[in-house]
């Protein structure tokens, strides 16, 4: 898994907000995270890891990570976590 393209789910420990993201190696990517070297979730530390669904390719997994920010819904990003399963209707 380390060098496998994919998005991942992250949760803060700080409040519970989600934050989505794709990557080729999630170990490295959650610590960037987590050592505040990323703008955007650094003032919500710590995560942890929720979610990894990995992909064939970083192209796949950008284009999969821009749709499911898009959705901006809470619900569907818990469903997601649950069944492990990304389906669009």
């Amino acid at each position: 898994m380390k060098n496998q393209p994919g998005i991942y789910i992250l949760r803060s420990l700080k409040n519970n907000s989600y934050y989505i993201g794709s990557t080729i190696n999630i170990e490295n990517r959650l610590k960037e995270h987590n050592s505040g070297r990323t703008k955007f979730t650094r003032h919500l530390i710590p995560w942890e890891l929720k979610l990894f669904y990995p992909m064939q390719t970083i192209k796949e997994a950008r284009q999969l990570e821009y749709k499911l920010k898009k959705l901006k819904s809470r619900k569907i990003i818990e469903k997601i976590i649950l069944t492990k399963q990304i389906t669009f209707k």
